[in-house]
């Protein structure tokens, strides 16, 4: 029996002196290594573990990976628009009690879900200043001839100046105030810049010298650039995207039909009243505008509303940890200099930005080429009065008016169609759909293309052969439809790419057509001297003609070039 218990103690103590011997091995293998541990630590500091940030930007339910250092890291999910920078936050942000956001989605303080008639009144302000500065560009073109007498004036290139000098004002505002208005606001920009703008108008209908004129013009043109670039942002900031081409195609009526309608009336005002009195009836319209504005407009920029939510929280709870789920964490300094220099990023370094502002610029030139030469030259061909000559713009104006309603009904359909589309075959496929890409929006800019060379030739030849003066006008108004396609998908293509930095977009774009806006009128009347009427249009329409595979082009390659060149850190 003791025989027995021995040989089973011994296998027992065999058992327990395995067990400490492998204790021992695993406390070797696992214990403290103080250089192993250096190396982690300083590779844990150099990269910080990434966060995952569930929140949901506008337009966009894709969940964005943002590392510590706010660097945002793409998705890699096909058809994803222009990432915008998120803020970061010590784990998930939801979590931290010290992000402040909106109220859930539904938060009736985030403009995407203000009422109706609170987005409808905000958006017929914002369209009537993009009216009446464009008005302001062309309304005293009529009044030139009165001008050159006034002045002793006889260069014919210094008069089609003193109109276009005000378009070349358009080409410098919208680089300040675009991003400043993305900085400060829309509104405080609004505000300052409806001010200056009528004071500059004042100034001249009471300009004493043609260089005086020239500078106030400029000045006024310079202010009376922001509704065209803000303008559109401000649509951004409460329209979401899929309702989003009815209310910029609203919108885009006023830059196209206000120079338009322009010469109509002030060919009567200068017959009439003189040119001087063309500045004073702009400068009413603006004084009512300007109080207007400010008694009913409302801040639309999400990162200004949170951040002024933030500063009312911070007062209230005396937390002075809070901070905006917009606030990108940068000092004002850092912040002010990358918003001044956003536009220039785009476009210079985005190629569809490039290819968006040439092909603009183009149709916005020969638009204003047409607006410093048109008058004269239906007066000399078939002796219209000045104030039947103005009337001759009309022809724009109608065709721009079937262009409008052309895109407004042709733009959402077509991008809800595409996304329906996306979303059956994602889910065939058994993947998540690719969503509303920018590129949906493109596809009149195909028709666009097209009609712009044709009403050039149309023009170009009958008036060179003075056939009835409706047909030239017909010509005219294929123009302005073709024009306004051009310019509408375009715009609403950098909005919807560009999203929160979108007036930042349409300024890289308003400052190329506004410079040939302001140059190439300059050069209508050495041209048609030389050319004449019917080869001077045709060279213009040849160019057009020659840039016609460029939509198609844009369709099929725009999804790549704007993923391939992506720009960070806007």
């Amino acid at each position: 029996m003791v025989a027995d218990s021995e040989k089973e103690v011994k296998p027992t103590e065999a058992s327990q002196k395995e067990e400490e011997a492998n204790s021992s091995r695993e406390q070797q293998r696992i214990a403290p290594n103080p250089v192993l541990e250096k190396l982690i630590a300083e590779e844990y500091t150099a990269k910080p573990p990434s966060t995952i940030s569930m929140s949901k930007q506008p337009d966009s339910e894709n969940v964005t990976i943002v590392n510590d250092d706010e660097t945002p890291q793409p998705s890699s999910e096909e058809g994803d628009v222009e990432k915008q920078r998120l803020p970061t936050s010590e784990g998930d942000e939801t979590d931290d009690p010290n992000i402040v956001s909106w109220d859930g989605d539904d938060d009736p303080a985030n403009p995407y879900n203000w009422k109706s008639w609170r987005k409808v009144v905000n958006c017929i302000l914002i369209s009537s200043l993009s009216f009446l500065t464009p008005l302001g560009s062309s309304m005293f073109a009529p009044g030139v001839t009165d001008l050159m007498k006034e002045f002793q004036m006889t260069s014919r290139s210094l008069g089609s100046f003193v109109v276009s000098v005000y378009v070349l004002g358009f080409a410098a505002g919208p680089m300040i105030f675009a991003p400043l208005s993305e900085i400060y606001g829309r509104g405080i920009i609004y505000h300052t810049t409806n001010l200056c703008f009528l004071a500059f108008t004042i100034a001249c209908a009471v300009a004493p010298s043609f260089s005086s004129l020239i500078g106030f013009r400029f000045l006024a043109g310079l202010f009376g650039s922001v509704p065209l670039t803000n303008g559109g942002g401000s649509i951004a900031d409460m329209i979401r995207q899929e309702k989003r081409g009815a209310a910029m195609s609203a919108f885009a009526v006023g830059p196209l039909l206000g120079p338009i309608i322009g010469p109509v009336v002030g060919g009567y005002v200068s017959e009439a009243l003189g040119w001087r009195w063309v500045f004073w009836i702009l400068s009413c319209l603006s004084g009512f505008i300007t109080i207007t504005f400010f008694v009913f407009s409302a801040e639309t920029y999400a990162p200004v509303l949170l951040e002024r939510k933030t500063r009312r929280l911070r007062k209230k709870t005396g937390n002075m940890n809070l901070r905006s789920k917009l606030d990108e964490g940068l000092l004002p300094k850092d912040y002010f200099v990358r918003g001044i220099v956003r536009p220039f990023k785009m476009l210079f370094f985005s190629p569809i930005c490039i290819i968006a502002a040439l092909y603009v610029a183009l149709g916005y030139g020969y638009l204003y080429l047409m607006f410093s030469s048109l008058s004269p030259l239906i007066q000399q061909i078939y002796h219209f009065g000045t104030g039947a000559a103005g009337l001759a713009f009309l022809g724009f104006g109608v065709g721009s008016m079937i262009g409008v309603v052309f895109f407004a009904r042709l733009s959402d359909v077509y991008l809800k169609k595409k996304a329906r589309e996306e979303a059956e075959l994602a889910e065939a496929e058994g993947r998540e759909p690719a969503g509303l890409k920018p590129e949906y929006r493109l596809p009149p800019l195909r028709f666009g293309a097209l009609l712009l060379p044709t009403g050039l030739f149309i023009y170009g030849w009958t008036a060179y052969y003075k056939v009835h003066w409706i047909a030239p006008i017909i010509g005219t108004a294929i123009m302005g439809a073709g024009n306004l396609m051009i310019f509408m998908s375009f715009q609403m293509y950098l909005v919807d790419t560009f999203a929160q930095y979108s007036a930042s977009a349409l300024a890289s774009n308003s400052v190329v057509r506004s410079i040939l806006g302001a140059v190439l009128p300059l050069a209508a009347f050495p041209m048609y001297d030389k050319l004449g009427l019917g080869w001077g249009n045709s060279l213009l329409g040849f160019i057009a003609a020659a840039l016609i595979p460029v939509p198609w082009l844009v369709l099929k390659y725009g999804e790549y070039l704007r993923k391939r060149f992506e720009i960070k850190n806007l």
